[in-house]
């Protein structure tokens, strides 16, 4: 049952990133969404980022911040969906590594019931570039904990709202993790993924689940407390139909034998049927035929027709069961398969690891070789030799006059003469061939590595689809549950309201019955079964004033004698 709904601030509740419209006082707010994206991506963690962008805000007016809080505006929704939480008894919290001075004016803006975020420090209205508070060096989940545990409430009661890395926590942990225009690294982990900037959709959501927890609970319940005592009832009920007619095949006066069993039974279920119709004020009226004969036949056909209700009811039963089954087989089959996806992401998250490892000793090794290679002189011979290419190439192709094309030969010869003067060093050159050769190693890792990354990311995609489909196939086999769970609790209704008319019909057949006489030997025996029975139930019933515990049996013997 959900208690709780927790929010993210930033891009959930209002519709921007605080710290980057606050960054526009300092004219630092390029460098500060740098940063702010790397840390919603997962990239550098989130007590690095917020202490590097706080440190770029030094000096800003606390009075320029808070009229930019006061002027953020609230994502699409965000208001309807708190009233919509608060109409339906959910509480709601904040729990943002924003700041408390965006934070307090949502809180009392919307009628959030708690809020947890940083604090600037301030210094003569200044900030110092330093911040605090519960939210710098602790997760989302450490403060989520810390708050449920207070509130008495379970995680599994719970649902987080977020859309980026440091939400992950918390989302992972809750019984319903939301993401909302989230990274793909959360969406990886959310059991609920809304595209849409309208926190009404997250809304949805939450009443259809909520919806469905009381639909289900209340069939539960229902079923629970009642399926088992009407199941007593119409026991009892055919008890004495069996009795009835065993006796009416054995008696001369079927009517006479059938009373003493019958009648002080009859008076406990004819009262329950009369609070049965007084729950189901739109029930028509039993009438009774008017011989014993029709009654009798009454009996009859209401017997049968509460078997076949009783039937039905049960096939209901077998359908939501079976649906309940495939159901649970496949949400255990969705959390194997979005298990198998996070394992290959992981996977290639660590390829991914050891490729920028070897692009970086890739790169390493071409920066020091084009050192060693300038160094040596050989850049200085490869530039001549391009010079000179340059200028043989134009005497070949153009027509010059005379004056000019011997200037060019001239620049030539005096190249090439520098040329013959330069001298590689030759160590220089074989350390550089050296690296050559760990660079064109370390470029073949980084193309095999990235094919495996590659595999490993079409495997996480594969296994993601896949968990796509079986949420689908579960979502529509606990439609399908539901429906027949209601089924069978009309079905239940009609089983309660046949067997209301027949304990009247049981009720007529035993006040019309004639007393029984006092010479019959058998009816002695029968009163004084009788006297041994309510005794019995008073024993019983003492036993549970003591504490003792009763049967289902010990229950329609006290039942039957109206004790307790």
């Amino acid at each position: 049952m959900i208690k709780l709904v927790v929010f993210d601030l930033d891009n959930v509740i209002i519709d921007g990133e605080a710290i980057d419209e606050i960054g526009k006082l300092a004219n630092v707010e390029e460098d500060i969404a740098e940063i702010t994206e790397k840390a919603m991506q997962g990239e550098i963690d989130f007590e690095t980022s917020i202490k590097e962008r706080v440190q770029l805000l030094e000096g800003t007016s606390i009075e320029d911040i808070q009229k930019v809080a006061s002027e953020l505006p609230l994502m699409p929704g965000a208001e309807d969906t708190i009233n919509g939480l608060k109409e339906n008894d959910v509480d709601v919290a904040i729990i943002s590594g924003s700041f408390d001075v965006v934070a307090d004016e949502i809180k009392e803006k919307l009628g959030v019931d708690a809020v947890y975020t940083n604090s600037f420090t301030v210094e003569d209205g200044k900030l110092t570039g330093e911040v605090t508070g519960p939210l710098v060096s602790g997760s989302k989940l450490d403060v989520l904990k810390d708050h449920v545990e207070e509130a008495g409430i379970a995680l599994e009661d719970v649902v987080a709202v977020g859309d980026g890395a440091n939400d992950i926590s918390m989302i992972e942990s809750a019984g319903c993790g939301i993401a909302f225009n989230a990274k793909d690294s959360v969406k990886e982990i959310a059991d609920v993924v809304v595209e849409e900037k309208d926190l009404t959709k997250v809304l949805d959501e939450i009443l259809n689940q909520l919806t469905t927890d009381d639909a289900e609970e209340t069939v539960d319940e229902e079923e629970a407390q009642e399926a088992e005592e009407v199941e007593a009832d119409v026991e009892e009920a055919a008890e004495e139909t069996e009795e009835s007619e065993e006796e009416a095949d054995e008696s001369e006066e079927p009517a006479e034998e059938v009373e003493a069993e019958t009648e002080e039974a009859a008076e406990e279920p004819a009262e329950d049927a009369e609070e049965v119709v007084e729950e189901e004020p739109k029930k028509e009226e039993f009438v009774l035929a008017d011989t014993m004969e029709g009654v009798r036949k009454q009996k009859d056909e209401k017997e049968a027709e509460i078997s076949k209700v009783a039937d039905e009811r049960e096939e209901f039963n077998k359908i939501a069961r079976e649906q309940r089954k495939i159901r649970d087989e496949l949400n255990a089959s969705l959390k194997e398969n979005l298990n198998k996806a996070i394992e290959y992401r992981n996977e290639r998250n660590e390829i991914n690891k050891s490729v920028e490892e070897a692009k970086k000793a890739r790169n390493e090794a071409n920066a020091q070789i084009k050192n060693l290679e300038w160094n040596s002189g050989k850049r200085n011979k490869i530039k001549i030799e391009n010079e000179i290419k340059k200028i043989d190439k134009i005497i070949e192709t153009r027509v010059l006059d005379i004056k000019k094309e011997n200037q060019l030969v001239k620049n030539a010869n005096d190249l090439r003469k520098q040329l013959m003067e330069i001298h590689e060093d030759e160590t220089a050159k074989g350390q550089a061939d050296e690296l050559k050769k760990v660079s064109e190693e370390e470029h073949e890792k980084v193309i095999e590595l990235s094919e495996k990354a590659q595999e490993a990311h079409e495997e996480m995609l594969k296994y993601f689809r896949k968990t796509d489909d079986i949420r689908t196939a579960a979502d529509e086999a606990h439609k399908k549950f539901i429906e027949a769970r209601r089924n069978a609790s009309a079905k239940h209704e009609e089983f309660k309201a046949i067997l209301s008319d027949i304990h009247v019909i049981n009720k007529k057949l035993g006040s019309n019955k004639p007393k029984r006489r006092k010479s019959d030997n058998k009816g002695s025996s029968g009163a004084n079964k009788n006297r041994e029975e309510k005794q019995r139930a008073e024993e019983i019933f003492a036993k549970f004033k003591q504490g003792g515990k009763v049967s289902t049996e010990e229950i329609l013997l006290l039942q039957k004698y109206n004790i307790g």
